[in-house]
């Protein structure tokens, strides 16, 4: 006669944790189970032998069914580590249009018979890349030639996108813009060329936008300064020119735009306060900066340098917690008022329009610029005392219209000083080494002097 109830080892078999394996998996399980305990019944008879062949028989397949379960968890776990179709046309293609430049073997791990997610600089989750850093990171390595494929724009999940530096050429592809996951994007020292694609403003979680050092042309896009989640824009050492566009983001703490032939004025409030480096140096802008400036007091670096601004330097400026303040080649005019003793370690404010007194609160200054401007009166007392002492390493006041220093004309300056009074309204008390581009003259014309009304 047939048993009906079930033995401890089938019913041990049919508690087998199925709720993480994938559906169709788990049918297939299940199926194994069901068919193993109808064999167990099939053989499970009361009483003498046949208990011992239960056993046996339960025991055999048990051993089966795990055997089967881990095979075909096994089969699974492969079937999830395959990258994505797309993702694995889109790096062949990547691939087929760029090249080691010579002495690089960058691209020596991209065998396609082989998981890309291994490649070097290709990094997955799962079946998607989600990073792509093309070419040898480490310094001085060589990069890569050639063009970016539009197929860039097929690895939906990418985050992060790079490039080494080399000789990557022509335009960046529209395509970027579908990487709408992506969150850093860095392709700079190469020679990519034409516009920046505006569509790039469509990358709403886009935190990093460096192209520097490329040849770039046209403006910056004004969907750039749209975007919601930028923090670094860097695009200095191009060809990029027009005005630049108003900053949405509230947390932009790095903007570097030197070295363009980017022009306008800069209206108040179209950089946010979170700044805190900012370098438009090298360019043709022009107009006042007082009220643009004035907002940015998280500024640590500052540099305006070679630009044609015009109109007060703001005196609350020097009370940044800057460490380089370059302002020097412009055409700022009126006079300097710092509020308090300035703690910059650099002040460039040379080759400008200013006049009126120096300001002894300059003095804790360790390398001041006031030359080519308009200072007239006597440098303040404070000034030689901590030349002399060794705390201003570089003062440089040649060519304006000072008319003397309380210093001794014997005088010893420490070696680690340099000081440079030459053609002011005064014979320099002390020779002193000048650089080369102050000229040979000395003193400045009486003519000149007398006629100097500040």
């Amino acid at each position: 006669m047939w048993a009906t109830h079930s033995s401890p080892a089938m019913q041990a078999s049919q508690h087998v944790e199925l709720s993480s394996t994938p559906h169709d998996l788990r049918a297939i399980i299940e199926g194994v189970l069901f068919c193993s305990a109808l064999q167990i019944k099939k053989f499970t008879l009361i009483g003498g032998k046949s208990e011992i062949i239960t056993s046996f028989t339960a025991m055999w397949f048990l051993g089966v069914i795990r055997f089967l379960i881990l095979l075909l968890l096994h089969r699974s776990w492969l079937c999830s580590a395959i990258l994505d179709p797309v993702d694995f046309l889109a790096l062949q293609s990547i691939r087929k249009s760029l090249e080691d430049m010579p002495g690089s073997n960058y691209f020596s791990s991209w065998d396609f018979t082989s998981d890309p997610c291994n490649f070097a600089g290709v990094y997955c989750e799962g079946e998607k890349v989600v990073a792509l850093n093309l070419g040898d990171p480490r310094a001085g390595a060589p990069g890569l030639s050639g063009r970016l494929n539009p197929a860039i724009g097929k690895l939906t999940a990418l985050a992060e996108f790079t490039v080494v530096p080399g000789r990557i050429m022509g335009a960046l592809p529209s395509t970027l813009s579908q990487l709408k996951n992506l969150r850093f994007l860095a392709v700079s020292r190469n020679f990519i060329s034409h516009e920046i694609p505006a569509t790039l403003g469509e990358l709403r979680w886009l935190r990093t936008l460096d192209l520097s050092y490329n040849q770039i042309t046209g403006g910056v896009p004004w969907a750039i300064g749209n975007l919601p989640s930028l923090t670094n824009l860097i695009l200095c050492h191009n060809h990029l020119s027009g005005s630049i566009p108003h900053f949405a983001s509230q947390t932009l703490s790095r903007l570097d735009l030197k070295h363009n032939e980017l022009s306008g004025s800069i209206a108040p409030g179209s950089l946010p306060p979170s700044l805190q480096y900012l370098s438009l140096s090298w360019n043709r802008f022009s107009g006042p900066v007082d009220r643009v400036i004035s907002r940015l007091n998280r500024l640590n670096y500052l540099d305006l340098s070679l630009n044609q601004f015009n109109g007060l330097i703001p005196g609350c400026i020097f009370s940044f917690p800057i460490t380089n303040l370059q302002l020097e080649r412009n055409q700022f005019s009126g006079p300097v008022q710092p509020g308090s003793s300035v703690s910059i370690q650099t002040v460039d404010l040379s080759h400008n329009m200013l006049y009126g007194k120096v300001s002894p609160l300059f003095a804790t200054v360790q390398n001041l610029y006031l030359n080519n401007n308009r200072f007239t009166g006597s440098v303040p007392t404070i000034f030689v005392d901590r030349l002399m002492a060794g705390s201003i390493q570089l003062l440089y006041l040649q060519h304006n219209f000072l008319t003397g220093m309380p210093i001794n004309p014997r005088a010893l300056i420490p070696m680690s000083s340099s000081l440079c009074l030459q053609y002011n309204c005064m014979i320099p008390p002390v020779q002193t080494p000048c650089p080369i581009n102050a000229g040979t003259q000395k003193t400045r014309p009486t003519s000149q002097c007398m006629e100097w009304k500040g």
